[in-house]
């Protein structure tokens, strides 16, 4: 057989990912001890971008409006578990997009810190905010002002939203179109608190980011909490139950690993992204994009003028 030309030959980049799935309460060296712990087995399990969920420091104190809880916030480079996961990076030699509440003078946002061995190459701003009960985050978080980012990581380019950002698809795209080769979704997402108990988006929850992966063709990873939390100051009638069920899909959106609704958890998946990225090519869903006809979506009402 002749050799093939350069161009033609397949030239593995494997890249070995993890979602970590954990309960948080208000003991905070407690959520730290156990997202270490975590983020160490996975890394054990040969882990080389590991995701930790959303704001994992504390309760999601998102449930109520209390302004006390603006005394969580932090900036970046005060944050203490930016800094402790900092370490912990460094020492694994892994990467780890860092959640936390970050105070920048006057404002607050739901941030990503992006660390790199150690190396904060940046910092991500959530830019959709949700408002509604128990989930009352325009309380405390102004709108993020980074715009979605793509960071060129030792191991892969990756792109990072924040929980809410995972029901748009325009933020899956953009992130793509940047460059992004994995994308990565930290999240805080349970039952919609009383009276609307009966409501359950779990499944909606995944499926809308399974296709996010299959529209892109591009493997995706999504880290929940899990357990009750109630309010502080209405326990017995405020309290959402995180419904865990972390999961990673591959390329095509099929869920190649998920957690169970309950229980610590670590997820992990390896891809070939030099075989992605020729799966993506094939399937010519950039090369066929019409950009010149979305104008509707970068307005508020669809009306192109």
């Amino acid at each position: 057989m002749p050799e093939l030309p350069e161009h033609l030959r397949h030239t593995p980049r494997p890249v070995t990912v993890a979602a970590i799935q954990m309960a948080c309460g208000w003991d905070a060296d407690a959520n730290i001890a156990c997202a270490e712990r975590l983020v160490r087995e996975a890394a054990s399990r040969g882990a080389h971008i590991i995701l930790l969920p959303e704001l994992f420091e504390t309760p999601y104190f998102c449930i109520e409006q209390d302004a006390r809880h603006l005394k969580l916030a932090s900036p970046l480079e005060q944050s203490r578990v930016v800094r402790h996961f900092s370490e912990v990076a460094r020492e694994l030699g892994v990467v780890l997009p860092v959640s936390f509440f970050e105070r920048a003078g006057p404002v607050y946002f739901n941030s990503i810190a992006i660390v790199d061995a150690g190396r904060i190459l940046g910092v991500y701003r959530k830019s959709h905010i949700p408002n509604g009960p128990g989930y009352q985050e325009k309380n405390y978080f102004s709108p993020g002002d980074t715009g979605f980012k793509v960071w060129a990581t030792r191991f892969a380019r990756i792109g990072v939203g924040i929980c809410w950002d995972q029901w748009f698809p325009e933020a899956a795209r953009a992130m793509v179109l940047g460059g992004a080769e994995l994308l990565f979704y930290p999240t805080a997402i349970g039952s919609e608190p009383p009276p609307a108990i009966a409501v359950d988006s779990r499944e909606h929850w995944q499926r809308t980011q399974q296709g996010h992966a299959a529209a892109n063709l591009t493997p995706l990873i999504a880290a929940n909490r899990y357990g009750l939390e109630r309010s502080l100051q209405d326990p017995q009638g405020l309290y959402i139950r995180f419904y865990g069920s972390s999961f990673i899909t591959d390329a095509l959106g099929a869920k190649v690993a998920e957690a169970p609704p309950q229980g610590d958890a670590v997820l992990t998946a390896s891809f070939d992204l030099e075989e992605t990225a020729r799966l993506r090519d094939n399937w010519f869903v950039f090369r066929d994009r019409r950009p010149d006809l979305y104008g509707a979506l970068v307005t508020l009402d669809g009306q192109v003028v």
